[in-house]
């Protein structure tokens, strides 16, 4: 992750999710999050696969020149790109999995190329996973036209999963204490030894 703005907003979800697979929708503070909102979103996930946009920030509209809310999220895209943005968000919400992707975007004649960087992050609203996506399209730049001219689709250049930074799965006794049922005091059930043999 490049952009500061996805940066920021990155880790203020891993500090509100915790332990937990994902942060609930209603958690989110704008005020906590305000350098990001300009290039923020969120995004419901449909049964028709649309992706409808919920929220989205001012500097993405101006993008388009044009309020984007209630739009379908992959109609940003060119149409060559559509089809691998609805297996990534799948890879999101099924895999409650966060994604950053590389992003290019034009506007004008000129073809002037803007790089972007995309972040999506899953959501839970009200305990259910498979609901809403919070997300960042971070410019590396203020392109000169934006404002005045209207982005074509956007292409995708490529993306990944962010693994967790550390496991979540640790021992509760050190190695080498004997695990005692509770059922039979002092009985060991299963003992474990640092070694190699099996």
């Amino acid at each position: 992750m490049r952009h500061k703005v996805n940066q920021q907003l990155y880790a203020y979800w891993s500090r509100l999710k915790g332990a937990r697979s994902a942060p609930e929708r209603s958690e989110i503070d704008p005020a906590e999050i305000r350098e990001a909102l300009p290039d923020s979103f969120i995004i419901e996930i449909d049964e028709a696969g649309r992706f409808p946009i919920r929220l989205c920030g001012t500097r993405l509209n101006a993008l388009w020149l044009d309020e984007q809310k209630g739009k379908s999220f992959l109609d940003l895209w060119s149409a060559e790109d559509r089809r691998t943005l609805a297996s990534v968000m799948l890879t999101v919400i099924d895999g409650v999995a966060p994604v950053v992707a590389g992003v290019e975007g034009r506007a004008g004649d000129e073809g002037d190329v803007l790089e972007l960087e995309l972040l999506l992050l899953p959501l839970r609203h009200f305990g259910k996973t498979h609901s809403r996506v919070l997300g960042a399209i971070a410019p590396a730049r203020r392109p000169r036209w934006l404002g005045v001219a209207p982005a074509h689709p956007l292409r995708l250049t490529s993306f990944r999963v962010i693994a967790p930074s550390e496991a979540h799965f640790r021992l509760s006794e050190p190695v080498g204490r004997r695990v005692v049922r509770p059922g039979a005091p002092g009985r060991p059930e299963l003992v474990l030894y640092r070694g190699g043999k099996a």
